[in-house]
């Protein structure tokens, strides 16, 4: 007989929420705004807290949800207040005090008139009244039945208050189940006890749990699940007892005493919640809250709204992410669905998965020192972003399709790329084939049987223009650039620039030199990390110093200079290399500054000077500067510095403005002009 084959098995698990076809995490939105804080002079750690606490565009973020908790917090107090067990013992003794004086009074005997007087005496407070009919002698089984209705609701209440749902389980209960649960307590002592003083309790764990589990619903797996669930309602149930006035906090004290008919519960309750306190002494067990509504609680649901308030403040501090090492995994998802429904859920758990999506994907690597940084990977994914928002502008003003086409029509530069919707660039064959043999070989297949090219195979050989350039980029890292909101589209603008060059034109030179009081020279990272500080002096001396040395550097390369700047030079360097500053601009300071530009000049520096403001005395300077290097200066909105920096460098590349196609007005929708 054939052997069944065996089928294949497949296990389902609970849906946990969410939209099924929403998108994957945007890893490439999320970069940018990383980015963009960091730029401002954030920490990377930092930046990732800020895109959490704000969510991106398809996801709530950590703030809202904080928020939400806050409100849900306020909800509870303000709805709720902490007589509602009072008020059901003054209607029961109401109700049972109402038929006994209808049964005394059909009751013609003196002991009836004896019982009218103490009845007709009772003290005025429901526990008082409570005590002093423990021995009464009913003659209306109404009014007897109500008063046992007291003590039943009083002794489920309070093993409600430690055990969620006797209230309603115990409803109707018989005597053998009012002593079933008493068991169940001293048992529940003794295991303590036991686990207290450090003995073995495996097995007296499971004993126990075998004869008592019906009154634990959360089915504990050891002694120390069941403390930390037991500790948590005690001492939720002693916030409280505290949160009470001190009246009523008399009152259920005296009321709890005649519990079952006897302080018996009472010397339980208290027996275990001084065990629970010693073993859970980090549990918030002297708290109170301020309830200010109008709808009573009784003790048990009371407990359970401080639980509540107590789960809401837990996930106020996980939502504030403000701890050393604090993760989205420390967020509690069950405790906020229970407290905010299953959309927030959904919320901190794409939350989550984009934390771990930029920490495993390699955009944030540490340091020596232990602290975040942006990787070399996360750089070229900013810059390439960064790139396209700037060939976008380039595109919608100088009518080119891509910065990427620059040089085109060129000699083949030895790199490669993914083909794209578009490009006439020649195919380069050995890297098509390559990526087809990979993509079947990680598939199973087997290549010796034949592949099919995929479009996504396709690698087609980049061209450029092979005259090569040495390029200075200048940018004013003066205070003012900061305090006028000029420092990050200063970095953006270095960032786009820089990538580039490294991407699409290997064969240029490019040098960063950040210049404030004095100047130096700067890799692209350390760059964009810059934070601004307060240093008086714009030492464009100094700058225009060490852009000569890259040029002389590259004797055989086009030099281009490109100045960033928002201010008059205000300070130069002395021949011994001190910095010497002064306001307005001293004669010599400007006298050095010219004489560094007229050596750029020489060396055959096609400049651009970037006008950033409106001062008149910076407008005088910058446009007989551009006047003597036969330059260029163009004043463009923050939004188009980008666009003008590398459109300038393009341009200085081919040739000057006729490479757009178009005049710099045109181009940046700014003042750009001629300065020569």
């Amino acid at each position: 007989m054939a052997e069944r084959p065996v089928g294949r098995r497949s296990r389902f698990t609970p849906y946990d929420g969410g939209d099924p076809l929403a998108p994957p995490v945007d890893l490439r939105e999320a970069l940018d705004a990383i980015g963009e804080d960091v730029m401002a002079g954030y920490s990377p750690e930092r930046a990732m807290r800020e895109l959490l606490r704000q969510g991106t565009r398809d996801r709530t973020g950590l703030d809202e949800l904080a928020r939400r908790v806050a409100e849900r917090r306020r909800q509870l107090l303000k709805e709720h207040s902490l007589d509602g067990t009072m008020e059901e013992v003054r209607r029961l003794l109401d109700e049972a005090v109402l038929a006994e004086r209808k049964q005394l009074a059909r009751d013609l005997d003196d002991d009836a008139r004896f019982a009218e007087m103490r009845i007709g005496n009772l003290p005025p407070t429901p526990a008082a009244a409570v005590t002093e009919l423990s021995d009464y002698p009913w003659r209306s089984s109404e009014g007897r039945q109500k008063y046992d209705e007291i003590k039943d609701l009083l002794g489920r209440e309070l093993l409600d208050q430690r055990f969620a749902g006797m209230k309603q389980a115990l409803q109707n209960a018989t005597d053998e189940d009012r002593a079933a649960a008493q068991q169940m307590l001293s048992d529940l002592g003794d295991l303590l006890e036991a686990h207290a003083r450090g003995d073995d309790t495996t097995q007296q764990f499971q004993d126990f749990m075998e004869q008592h589990g019906e009154y634990f619903p959360e089915n504990p797996q050891s002694v120390e699940e069941l403390v930390d669930s037991l500790a948590q309602r005690a001492a939720a149930a002693q916030r409280m007892l505290q949160s009470m006035s001190p009246e009523q906090r008399q009152e259920l004290m005296e009321l709890s005493q005649q519990a079952f008919g006897s302080p018996q519960l009472m010397d339980q309750l208290a027996r275990l919640d001084g065990l629970l306190q010693d073993l859970r002494p980090g549990e918030d067990w002297g708290g109170s809250e301020r309830f200010e509504g109008e709808q009573g609680l009784g003790l048990g649901d009371g407990t359970g709204v401080l639980q509540d308030l107590a789960e809401l403040d837990a996930l106020a501090e996980q939502l504030s992410q403000s701890g050393p090492g604090a993760r989205m995994d420390d967020v509690d998802l069950d405790a906020l669905a229970r407290q905010l429904g299953p959309d927030a859920t959904v919320d901190a758990r794409a939350l989550a998965a984009l934390e771990k999506a930029l920490r495993d994907s390699g955009m944030l690597t540490r340091s020596s020192d232990g602290s975040l940084r942006l990787s070399p990977k996360a750089m070229r994914e900013l810059g390439r972003s960064l790139l396209r928002d700037v060939a976008g502008r380039l595109s919608n003003r100088g009518g080119q399709r891509d910065v990427r086409q620059a040089g085109a029509a060129g000699e083949q530069s030895g790199a490669t790329r993914q083909w794209e919707f578009g490009d006439t660039e020649p195919w380069d064959t050995t890297r098509t084939l390559t990526n087809a043999m990979t993509r079947t070989v990680s598939a199973g297949g087997d290549p010796r049987a034949g592949m099919r090219l995929d479009i996504r195979d396709v690698e087609v050989q980049e061209t450029e223009a092979r005259t090569q350039a040495a390029v200075a980029l200048l940018v004013d890292t003066s205070f003012s650039m900061a305090m006028d909101g000029r420092w990050v589209p200063m970095k953006r603008t270095a960032l786009a620039l820089h990538q580039l060059i490294s991407t699409r034109f290997r064969g240029d030179h490019l040098e960063l030199i950040a210049f404030a009081r004095h100047a130096r020279t700067m890799d692209i990272d350390t760059l964009t990390a810059l934070d601004a500080e307060w240093d008086k002096g714009t030492n464009l001396h100094h700058g225009l110093l060490l852009a000569n040395r890259h040029f002389r550097r590259y004797p055989n390369a086009q030099p281009v200079l490109l100045v960033v700047t928002d201010g008059e030079p205000t300070s130069h360097l002395e021949p011994g290399g001190e910095v010497f500053f002064d306001y307005p601009p001293h004669p010599r300071t400007l006298a050095l500054a010219v004489r560094e530009l007229d050596a750029a000049a020489r060396l055959g520096a096609q400049t651009t000077f970037f006008r950033l403001g409106e001062d008149p005395g910076l407008a005088r300077f910058v446009d007989s500067m551009a006047r003597r290097a036969d330059g260029r200066v163009v004043a463009p909105e923050l939004g188009d510095l980008g666009a003008a920096v590398v459109g300038s460098y393009l341009g200085g590349r081919t040739g000057g403005q006729a490479a757009f196609g178009g005049s710099y007005r045109d181009l940046f929708g700014g003042r750009g002009y001629w300065a020569g």
